[in-house]
């Protein structure tokens, strides 16, 4: 892994799939969301704002299972692109009829204002993933936390595999393993990084059925990608060969996804003080606010 980013994703092609990404969750998304907020049990903090990062790709049905965990917090909706945006103000809205709702934002989170951040299935497409964690660890207060998944290095493996064995470029980037997500929160100044993972396995009666639902879930944003269109012929040859290569014994293509899970917590600021020492005007606001002493 480069400094900047995983060394696999064309930036170009992940900025593009940003744009045309379907303006709906997959159902895989939704899963996902559903096992990830049920995690949200073990956590003692009760967070008063809570953001929701690109809710319409993460989940919206998850998305609704976090606010009805959390009823009287105040919720920001975080969509980068217009057509996500929108979609996300038709589906989230403030519940007007009931006196006292908790006020609903979509648009940037301010620096510090939020006590969770929500991030269901994203971070994998992200083209510079240290830059987007980066943004997080802004967007939270001290003593907050970061709870986010994302597709795992085994996903796909059958399919990379085939596409191996034929020399063909590969299917889709490489996705980054969980300590490396580890080491990067620490690094972007995130404290008590917890993280595990696990495997689903989905199953399809056709290739044609398999392709149209992984095209759902994203795109391959791997430099050596195939560069032009295939033809008719490929695709006959390519189902023919995911169909023997890829079903099992019970006559479904199967595919394995591994789904990383992280939970960070954002700690006070480290201050040390000398002589002289320059201290941010957040940094120090954030130091009062706590309670705790510079060390």
């Amino acid at each position: 892994m480069t400094a900047d980013r995983p060394p696999t994703i064309d930036p170009v092609a992940a900025r593009r799939w940003a744009q045309r990404a379907p303006a709906r969750p997959p159902w895989l998304h939704e899963e996902v969301g559903r096992r990830m907020a049920e995690r949200l049990q073990w956590i003692r903090l009760e967070p008063e704002a809570w953001a929701d990062w690109e809710p319409v790709r993460g989940g919206l049905e998850a998305h609704a299972l976090v606010a009805a965990r959390y009823p009287k917090a105040r919720r920001w909706i975080v969509e980068r692109e217009p057509r996500q945006a929108a979609s996300a103000k038709a589906a989230i809205k403030r519940a007007w009829w009931r006196p006292g709702a908790p006020a609903l934002e979509h648009g940037p989170v301010p620096d510090g204002a939020a006590r969770m951040l929500w991030s269901n299935m994203a971070l994998h497409m992200a083209a510079d993933p240290q830059e987007l964690i980066a943004r997080w660890h802004r967007a939270l207060a001290v003593d907050g936390f970061l709870m986010f998944s994302c597709l795992g290095p085994d996903t796909v493996r059958e399919l990379k595999a085939l596409h191996a064995s034929q020399g063909w470029p590969p299917p889709a980037h490489d996705f980054t393993d969980m300590h490396d997500w580890g080491d990067m929160l620490i690094h972007a100044g995130f404290a008590e990084p917890v993280m595990d993972m696990e495997r689903i396995v989905l199953t399809w009666e056709s290739p044609g059925r398999m392709v149209e639902e992984l095209r759902e879930l994203g795109a391959n944003l791997h430099p050596a990608r195939f560069g032009g269109l295939r033809g008719h012929a490929w695709r006959r040859g390519w189902d023919e060969q995911a169909g023997q290569f890829l079903r099992g014994a019970d006559g479904r293509l199967s595919l394995t996804f591994e789904i990383i899970y992280g939970h960070a917590l954002k700690p006070p600021p480290k201050v040390r003080l000398a002589g002289e020492s320059a201290v941010s005007v957040q940094d120090l606001q954030a130091l009062l606010r706590s309670g705790r002493k510079p060390r």
